[in-house]
């Protein structure tokens, strides 16, 4: 059951767990704020430890207000498009032929039928997104089961608003973020050991910290770059 401790304008979600100890998260895009807390820890000694951070908390959501956001794509020529972390410009050719999208050292090549609206050029390159992160993960998947000795029975690529990722440990599954594709190979890499991870401990718990630590001692690094790129051009819901 989660509880609510609203502090002005701010609300704080909390949860409790079988962890020891507290662990309060600001995250983007919206600045949500969630505490996870023992499960004997009482809702006002939890509301003590929010004020004592409140400071804190301002000074994260004042950093995600302040975060580059993509203005809307509108697919046309010489548009920037992002790639594995790289700007590309769009070139638009049109063609009474099935649409294809083609990837140079500086440019994305959209071909499209004359008169081709710009719902459909967008569903023309999240469908190509999807098959270079179909590309780009299984590799992945196979060269952490070794070294995690886990087996990830599937995985999905997925539009999701507030997360990067996430795992359903019980049907040994992970789901993906389709903005990875713009983000840096090495950031899609910590996406995937994180969720991975969540395969031998389901929860944030000090375990998870301390196998992310062992197995991929840059995570709070990657973690910290990821969440400081531009955010989707998208309206997030929370």
């Amino acid at each position: 059951m989660t509880e609510t401790i609203a502090l002005g304008e701010i609300d704080i979600h909390v949860t409790r767990k079988a962890i020891k100890n507290v662990h309060l998260s600001v995250h983007p895009p919206s600045g949500r704020v969630t505490m996870t807390t023992p499960m004997a820890t009482r809702l006002e000694v939890a509301r003590a430890y929010a004020i004592s951070r409140l400071g804190w908390i301002r000074a994260q959501q004042e950093k995600l207000r302040g975060q580059a956001r993509e203005t809307p794509r509108q697919f046309v020529e010489r548009e920037s498009h992002y790639v594995w972390g790289r700007r590309y410009l769009m070139t638009i050719a049109y063609r009474e032929a099935k649409p294809s999208v083609a990837l140079d050292h500086k440019r994305i090549a959209l071909t499209v039928r004359p008169g081709t609206e710009n719902a459909m050029r967008a569903k023309i390159i999240h469908d190509w997104h999807k098959r270079l992160l179909h590309a780009a993960i299984p590799p992945l998947v196979r060269k952490w089961e070794r070294t995690l000795k886990v087996k990830v029975a599937a995985y999905f690529v997925q539009r999701m608003k507030t997360k990067w990722g996430s795992c359903n440990h019980v049907a040994q599954n992970i789901r993906l973020n389709t903005e990875l594709v713009k983000k840096p190979k090495d950031l899609l890499e910590y996406v995937v050991v994180h969720e991975m991870i969540h395969l031998l401990e389901p929860t944030h718990s000090d375990r998870f910290h301390a196998l992310l630590d062992r197995f991929y001692p840059t995570w709070r690094e990657a973690r910290r770059e990821l969440n400081e790129l531009p955010l989707g051009a998208e309206a997030w819901n929370r």
